[in-house]
């Protein structure tokens, strides 16, 4: 009953995904039709059910863009494994804020860094321009990808199933921005 179910839109966008339970639940309540089956079934005692790999809701979603949630995973994945002070790539860093927290500094896209230990350690609570250190590049909030939920809801097992409506979709790697580029070039 744990087995990921993607769930498409109306119009065949990716929404998210889900569980069996959650699939069955809106396929019988109407709200959705199964697209692709899991080869095994669900048995109860009076009735043998289909396992739902893809449904496809009957009535189209509005829903805003998502945002990429704040984390620290999020943080470094945005600034590519790369301390922002030095530029040395490591997967050992620390989340440094800009503007000390002691100093008001807010915890926000725009305030943190990945930074390595050293550099975090030569900052300290100072501001950049007490400690003379320089930025490689602004922070900013990134931008969701197109298949940002679905990424984040997976545990890179993409069944053969669900590959034809997730055109260009790699699941995430350690290092892996948010845009997908869907050019051929």
């Amino acid at each position: 009953m744990n087995t990921a179910v993607l769930v498409l839109n109306q119009n065949y966008e990716p929404l998210n995904v889900c569980n069996v339970r959650r699939a069955i639940v809106l396929v019988f309540d109407g709200k959705a039709e199964i697209l692709e089956e899991h080869p095994s079934a669900i048995v109860s005692t009076s009735r043998v059910f289909p396992s739902p790999s893809v449904i496809r809701l009957v009535s189209l979603i509005r829903r805003p863009r998502p945002r990429v949630k704040l984390t620290r995973r999020e943080v470094f994945i945005r600034d590519n494994f790369t301390c922002q002070y030095c530029g040395r790539q490591s997967h050992d860093l620390t989340i440094d804020h800009i503007i000390p927290r002691s100093k008001g500094g807010p915890h926000t896209w725009e305030n943190l860094v990945s930074a390595c230990k050293p550099c975090n350690h030569r900052k300290g609570g100072k501001s950049l321009s007490q400690s003379r250190m320089t930025l490689n590049t602004d922070p900013r909030e990134p931008r969701a990808g197109m298949y940002y939920t679905i990424e984040r809801r997976l545990d890179s097992v993409l069944t053969e199933s669900w590959q034809k409506f997730l055109p260009g979709f790699q699941p995430l790697g350690p290092t892996r921005g948010y845009s997908l580029s869907l050019s051929p070039n």
